[in-house]
């Protein structure tokens, strides 16, 4: 499945409960997106996450009913450290 990162930034310090995380991963399920791990700013303003799914739409449409920005959307690629050794 393809691999999108997606920056988000947030008026606010982020602070995700863990009422807030089963809330993120049920409506992930619903749209076929799979969260696969974020980092957060120092400041708690802004993250980057790794997600798999189906198209860019499928992502948009989760931050929409999530109520969290997407602000950019790149498609990546994995590359393993290993094939420069």
């Amino acid at each position: 499945m393809p691999r999108y990162i997606i920056e988000r930034n947030f008026a606010e310090q982020l602070n995700v409960s863990e009422d807030d995380k089963i809330h993120i991963k049920e409506i992930n399920d619903e749209v076929g997106v799979e969260w696969i791990f974020s980092f957060l700013s120092a400041d708690k303003r802004k993250t980057y996450c790794l997600y798999e799914a189906p198209d860019e739409e499928s992502l948009r449409q989760a931050a929409e009913r999530l109520n969290i920005p997407a602000d950019v959307i790149t498609p990546v690629d994995r590359i393993d450290p290993a094939i420069f050794a």
